[in-house]
Formats: structure tokens, sequence, C-alpha cells
């Protein structure tokens, strides 16, 4: 696809072509390709910044609702209260209810804004510096996926032209955490579990999906026998996440705890499952056993994908099984908010990356964004917003779509001449690091018919360290 594309500028450089007189490489493209879509995402924002975010109809009908110029004030960012630290109860603000690094940010990028301005060009600056620090780490991530699979690099340009990260990107601060774990997956394929461990900690330290990774990282390393590898990944990502939150909690508890009391204490909320089960079937247990139900679901769909890693004919490669893992996570979680898609894009594509799927599920995401906001709007203004049924629809659509996504990724382990990766690379997990290639010590294998030295029958075979 992108080949094709490239005939507007003359097309993809020929087999002969000198080397020497290609400047333009694939990731420059690809970083090219980055900026211009934060570009596109920053003149979908402009009707909103305009009016500094005033406009409480026109943010959510034109799409450009973002997080980042509403708690600027809201979190006692403009009178120059510390997050955590301080208690801006004694202006009338609320809390920082994100981890810790996240608050750093919103504290840091509020220090260049001068109060002798007014309030609407404050709100704007403010929203400015963090829009560009954003396009920033948008072109770190689509850098990172590039590398990560050495020789497939444009597959990053699904990520680099993806809608859901045009639109979504600047709505909240997530993608200091999707560059993070990016160039932790980069880290872990180039064979550094220290840094990649590292990455993981500071990425957890501004959104909590990260530390996620290291789930189905330990059951590959359990079936490859590379335990050391994620001994080293995991204490280095509990030394970082510590390095982060440990001055906080010392300096005040309250303030660190309220991301944690806050994740506890919400109930079913916005583009979640279990808000059309509230809203729709009655089901509306309180909170703590909300909690169980959300908490047993996610534990069971990780159990599943634990299960698949262990028994699928050829180990998965790391990024189908994390995608899968993050995805559980997204949809079964309590809230799903509008730019949670852009902790799922990257890897998507490093798991799966067929352009028609990508788009069909990416269009199926929009169509939630949109949604999302006019139901919103529909809460004041029910002759301007989008029904509940309609609503509920477009929750099923984002889930319907995610999960059969994640059906497809599940395939490619099950048969995995349908792996895109493989099948055109001829590799055991390009990307996978140490993984990449080691052979299997301990599995859950089903020997077909015949494959078994002359077996007639289907047999479950438990392989260990001495086993053949």
């Amino acid at each position: 696809m992108v080949a094709g594309a490239s005939s507007a500028i003359g097309g993809p450089i020929g087999r002969h072509a000198s080397a020497a007189r290609s400047w333009w490489s694939p990731v420059r493209i690809l970083l090219v390709m980055a900026i211009l879509a934060s570009a596109i995402g920053a003149a979908i924002d402009t009707p909103c910044s305009t009016k500094a975010w005033g406009d409480g109809y026109e943010i959510f009908s034109r799409g450009c609702y973002s997080d980042i110029p509403l708690l600027y004030t809201g979190r006692g960012l403009d009178e120059g209260v510390v997050p955590y630290v301080e208690d801006p109860a004694t202006t009338g603000d609320e809390e920082v209810e994100y981890p810790v690094l996240t608050g750093a940010v919103m504290y840091l990028t509020a220090l260049p804004i001068s109060d002798d301005w007014s309030d609407a060009t404050r709100t704007r600056a403010y929203y400015a510096v963090n829009a560009i620090l954003i396009a920033l780490l948008f072109a770190v991530a689509v850098w990172a996926t590039a590398l990560t699979v050495r020789r497939r690099p444009w597959d990053a340009a699904m990520v680099a032209v993806a809608p859901g990260m045009v639109l979504a990107a600047t709505v909240n601060w997530d993608l200091w955490a999707v560059a993070a774990t990016s160039l932790a997956l980069l880290a872990w394929a180039r064979r550094y579990p220290v840094l990649a461990g590292l990455l993981i900690g500071l990425g957890a330290s501004f959104k909590f999906y990260p530390l996620l990774v290291l789930g189905p990282l330990l059951v590959l390393c359990l079936r490859a026998g590379r335990l050391r590898y994620w001994f080293l990944t995991f204490g280095a990502a509990g030394v970082m996440w510590l390095a982060a939150n440990v001055p906080i909690m010392l300096a005040r508890f309250d303030g660190w705890a309220r991301f944690y009391r806050f994740s506890s204490e919400r109930g079913a909320d916005y583009g979640s499952p279990w808000l059309v089960a509230r809203d729709a079937f009655s089901f509306d247990p309180p909170i703590d056993q909300l909690n169980l139900w959300a908490t047993g679901v996610f534990f069971t769909l990780c159990l599943a994908i634990g299960l698949l890693i262990l028994a699928a004919p050829r180990r998965p490669r790391l990024h189908q099984v994390v995608f899968l893992t993050v995805a559980a996570f997204a949809i079964t979680n309590k809230v799903y908010s509008p730019q949670f898609v852009v902790w799922l894009i990257p890897l998507a594509v490093l798991a799966r990356p067929r352009w028609r799927d990508f788009l069909w599920w990416q269009a199926a995401q929009v169509v939630y964004f949109f949604a999302v906001w006019f139901f919103i709007i529909g809460a004041a203004t029910p002759e301007k917003g989008l029904p509940d049924t309609y609503y509920w629809a477009a929750i099923g659509l984002h889930v319907a779509a995610t999960v059969a996504f994640g059906g497809l990724v599940v395939r490619d382990v099950l048969r995995p001449e349908h792996d895109p990766v493989r099948s055109s690379l001829g590799e055991d997990d390009p990307g996978g690091g140490v993984l990449d290639g080691a052979p299997d010590r301990f599995a859950l294998r089903r020997a077909s018919r015949g494959v078994a030295e002359g077996a007639r029958h289907d047999v479950v075979v438990v392989h260990g360290r001495h086993s053949h």
C-alpha cells in the first residue's frame, strides 16, 4: 500500500539505484508522515483552540476535546499548585488522578506559561507546549516501531497515519507511556533486557498499562528457558518504578495514592461494556463487586493467553501476545477513554501488520471516538446528542472490532503460516530479542496425527528440558 502511494513522488526506489543518492530512507519518510499526521491533528483542534476550549458544545461536536487545557485550570496548575505534594483543595481544585510522572509533566509544562498573559492565552499556550511534546513522542513511537522488526520498517506507516492517533493523541498525556513502551520493545528486540525493564518502569509511571508487557513476556521466557532475562527486565522495571514513585510517596502519600483510589472507586464509565451492562441490562453491582467482576474477567483472559503461549504449535511472537494482553485489559476495564486506542495502535501493527485488517479496526475506533462526544452532548441537550441505544451500539462496535482483530492474531498464533511477519521473513520471532530462535524448554503441545512418531491419536505432550 505504501509502495503504491509512493507513485505520487516517483514510485519506490529501483533495485539498481545507488544507495548514496537515496537520502530518503524509510525511517525518515515515516518521521515526515508522523509530523504531517500531528499537523492534521492540530488543524482538527483549531476550533477548540480558537475559543480556548471555552465552548462546551463545540469541543465535543467538533471532536477536538482535550483533557490538557481543562485540567490546566481544573487541577490548580494555572495557580502553581505542585501535584501530589500540595493539596489543591486550598484553591478549590481537585487532586491529580494520574501516576506520578504524568503529574510531573503536567506541572513542568505549566512553568513556562507567563502570569502576565490572559487566561485564554495561557490555556492555549499550555496546550501548545504539550501538543508539541506529544508530536515528538508520536515520532519517537513511529521510529521505535519501524526499527523493532528490522526488515519490515514500512509497517510503522500504519502507526504514522492511524486515524486513532490523529484524533486522540492530544486528548490526554498517554503518548508519554506509548513512546516509553515502544522504546522498551525496541530495547528488548536488540537484546537489552535491563534497558527494556527501565523503560517499562518509566512508562508505568506515566500510565499503568506498560506493566502488562511483563505478563506474557514471563510465559514466553518460561517456554523458551530464558527466565534469567525476564528477571533482569522485571528487576529493572521495579527499580525504575520505585525511583519515580517513592519520593512522592514519602512527600505526601495521600496525593500519590489518589490515582489508585480513583481507579478502585470509579464505577462503570464511558466506553466500557460494564456501562452497557448497567444501563441496558440493569447489571449494577456495588463498586467492590464490580471491581471483582472486571478483574476476574481480565485475569481469565490472561490465563487463556498464557495457555495459548504454552500450547501453541509454535511459540508465539512477543508482540502478538502483548497486543492480546493489553487489548484484554482495555476492553474489560471499567472505562474505555477515547485515547486508549493509542495504547493499542503500535502493538496491533507489530502483532498483525495487514493494512486491510488494521483499517477496518481503526474505522470502528473512529466511529466510537465521535459517538462518545455526541453522547456527552446528549446528556445536556438530548435533541442534539446521541441516544443511549446508539451509544451502546458504538461501544459494542469498538469492542467487537478489537475482539475480531485479536481473533486474527490468535489464528496467526495457532496457524503460523497466516502470520504476516513470519510468512514474509521466514524467521522465528524478529523483534523477540533473546526469544528469537530459542528452543522450547517447556510447552504444552497437541501433536497432530502421524507427527509423534507414528502415533494414531492426538496426544498432549509436556515438553521439559530433557524431553524429546
